[in-house]
């Protein structure tokens, strides 16, 4: 089974830069986008052969998830059933008769750190979520999640410590989830692999300096790992500022 997750940072933009072609050509059986940034009526998404799932946020061009998906679900649901997050439309849930599928767009701390505080409450909110699911069958999570978790993670880690995305309390809490019994599947392939960033600002050039962030994952259940086969980061599928991430299991 192959799995895809793509901050596409608007959809509707991304739909005139060959957002159908890289989806086709990525023939994943479980597609999931963050940041579509529109209502599902707002642009035709014509893709044979797969459901369409879609969480928008309340505030019109902003945020938003979608899966398309081969795979018909028992059972779906959109948020993490806490009225405080869930109306930004950042988490869908596939239910599927081996696991649970999550795609997830986090939270951004924003300059100057204006939303680290509630950004700490969303992540211990979304992990105890996660831990719901993995009492009844493991878990696949997949999405933006707004942190490089260690300075393998990201291009220049010394300048950016305090920044949102690399600061200590964002990296904890990564660490907290990791630790309630979730694996970062490419790390687990590749631990010691530099330069695999997932994003890259539009500024100075950074994706052609490689000047990036691995901020977008795919994370499993710890007794799914052994069934993990290929994680990849497509860093060469340009239309967005991040790129795909796959995961085959």
């Amino acid at each position: 089974m192959k799995l895809v997750s793509w901050n596409v940072n608007g959809l509707r933009a991304c739909l005139k830069k060959d957002f159908i072609k890289s989806f086709k050509s990525l023939d994943a059986d479980i597609f999931a986008i963050q940041e579509t940034k529109m209502q599902p009526e707002q642009a035709i998404i014509d893709i044979s052969g797969y459901e369409q799932y879609w969480n928008s946020a309340d505030k019109k061009g902003y945020s938003g998830t979608a899966i398309f998906t081969r795979i018909n679900p028992f059972n779906v649901s959109y948020g993490i059933g806490i009225d405080e997050h869930d109306h930004e439309g950042r988490v869908i849930t596939l239910e599927f008769e081996d696991f649970y599928f999550v795609n997830v767009y986090v939270p951004n701390s924003q300059q100057e750190l204006k939303r680290l505080q509630y950004r700490m409450k969303w992540d211990d909110d979304f992990r105890n979520y996660l831990q719901s699911l993995d009492m009844n069958k493991p878990v696949i999570i997949c999405g933006d999640l707004n942190v490089a978790h260690n300075e393998i993670d990201l291009k220049n880690p010394s300048s950016n410590h305090h920044s949102n995305g690399f600061t200590d309390e964002e990296r904890g809490k990564f660490t907290e989830l990791l630790n309630a019994g979730f694996i970062d599947t490419f790390r687990m392939l590749y631990p010691d692999k530099t330069g695999a960033y997932t994003w890259w600002s539009y500024l100075r050039k950074a994706r052609v300096n490689n000047a990036g962030w691995r901020i977008d994952y795919f994370l499993v259940s710890e007794r799914l790992k052994n069934k993990v086969t290929k994680a990849t980061i497509e860093s060469d599928i340009l239309g967005s500022d991040h790129c795909p991430v796959t995961l085959e299991i």
